[in-house]
């Protein structure tokens, strides 16, 4: 007991120390605090949007842990010595993150593949970090109960799952390949899993050579079309969020790159959103709303969705809706964000008593991230302008009555023929 307020005391002394920079307090306490960071920079509605912000510049870079421990690591997870399982590897990680270190190796049969190992001990050490939020947010909980409605509590063990995910790199594998079993656009490449190097604490994965999507310079030396690039980015995330409801969210500069064929290829699978059919439901209902400028219909999806009290009237909200909308709607297109017009929207939805929804701030925190990568890529295009069409098409297909009608019958011959089957 006397250990947390002890921690909670140096924890706050380099909070001071660093007041100007959150985020370099977080990355000098080490990797648990690290991953705090990137996690709270997904959650605006518990620290603010500017400090949101600035925690999406901390990146995990840490030093990294020798080639005996790899080779210890390896062994000891898949069974077998290190020059028994590739042909070639590189005793240089390619990159050292909080969690793991990844290596570029290649197999017996000639396959060039990224190892990513998992550091020693980091179990131990964010089990013990976790144990620690815990008890920092139990005490604010109690002792200030006007947070309760943050949920910080359940907070923490949403960010205890998301360790336990990131720490068995099997979860992460299995992320991996449910997005590439999911992708249907020919350009997006997610690279695949080799299973059997696979394990709790290593994963293989074929190796793609890209640059950043960052790099736009590089990517114009490379003659690719970036207006065509932007146009696919925006179509690719609407993709995983809408169709499959599960996207990747975490989208840094490490983590998108670029193909010399202008493919879009995705790594790292440790940050994932899943969004259930109604939520995607709700949220292209919303969208299409503000398009028609129908703030009625915005009021009635939030409280049929639940999302907002039944006290409260439907004009009442709608009017907040529309103090959202319009200054939004009115400006020129290609500066209409969708990500802000969502994060004024969340923010309204408080003073009308609706709970945290973690799913949906995980989306419009990785919309901001989508808006910002097609700035730098090509300033004149819109995400927006770019997903418009594309929005009214999914909802004329999924929530008008037409489409409504096909899912019920098509539930009803299911349950019929189930029904026969069992006869």
């Amino acid at each position: 007991m006397y250990r947390n307020y002890f921690r909670a005391i140096y924890i706050s002394y380099k909070l001071l120390k660093h007041k100007n920079n959150i985020a370099k307090a977080l990355e000098e306490l080490g990797p648990a605090f690290i991953k705090l960071g990137q996690f709270l920079s997904t959650r605006p509605d518990l620290i603010g949007e500017d400090l949101s912000l600035s925690f999406d510049y901390l990146r995990d870079n840490l030093p990294s842990f020798s080639f005996d421990q790899v080779k210890k690591i390896i062994q000891e997870e898949l069974k077998n010595d290190l020059d028994k399982l590739f042909q070639d590897f590189d005793p240089n990680p390619i990159a050292a993150a909080s969690i793991a270190q990844i290596h570029q190796a290649i197999t017996k049969d000639g396959k060039k593949v990224a190892v990513k190992i998992r550091r020693p001990n980091i179990d131990k050490i964010l089990a013990r970090e976790i144990k620690f939020f815990y008890f920092i947010a139990k005490k604010i909980e109690f002792f200030f109960p006007k947070y309760k409605r943050l949920k910080l509590t359940k907070v923490v063990e949403t960010l205890e799952n998301s360790f336990k995910l990131e720490l068995d790199l099997r979860l992460e594998a299995a992320a991996a390949d449910e997005l590439l079993h999911n992708n249907k656009l020919a350009y997006v490449r997610i690279p695949k899993i080799d299973w059997l190097y696979t394990g709790e604490k290593v994963m293989t994965m074929e190796w793609i050579d890209a640059i950043s999507i960052y790099n736009r310079e590089k990517l114009q030396e490379f003659k690719i079309d970036l207006k065509k690039l932007t146009n696919n980015l925006a179509i690719s995330f609407f993709s995983q969020a809408f169709i499959d409801g599960f996207f990747h969210a975490d989208l840094h500069q490490g983590n998108i790159m670029v193909d010399k064929n202008a493919n879009i290829v995705l790594l790292d699978f440790g940050i994932m959103g899943r969004l259930a059919y109604k939520e995607r439901i709700y949220i292209a209902q919303i969208l299409y709303g503000f398009l028609e400028r129908d703030y009625k219909k915005i009021a009635r999806i939030h409280i049929q969705a639940g999302y907002v009290s039944k006290r409260f009237m439907i004009e009442q909200f709608a009017q907040s809706c529309r103090a959202i909308g319009e200054p939004i709607m009115n400006l020129p297109a290609d500066k209409i964000s969708i990500a802000k017009l969502l994060g004024q929207l969340f923010k309204v939805t408080e003073d009308f008593q609706m709970e945290t929804q973690p799913q949906l701030l995980l989306l419009q925190k990785t919309m901001i991230m989508v808006e910002g990568i097609g700035k730098i890529l090509c300033p004149q295009e819109n995400l927006w302008i770019l997903s418009e069409s594309w929005i009214k098409e999914w909802a004329k297909n999924n929530i008008s009555i037409e489409a409504r009608l096909a899912k019920i019958i098509k539930k009803i011959a299911l349950q019929i023929i189930e029904k026969i089957e069992q006869e």
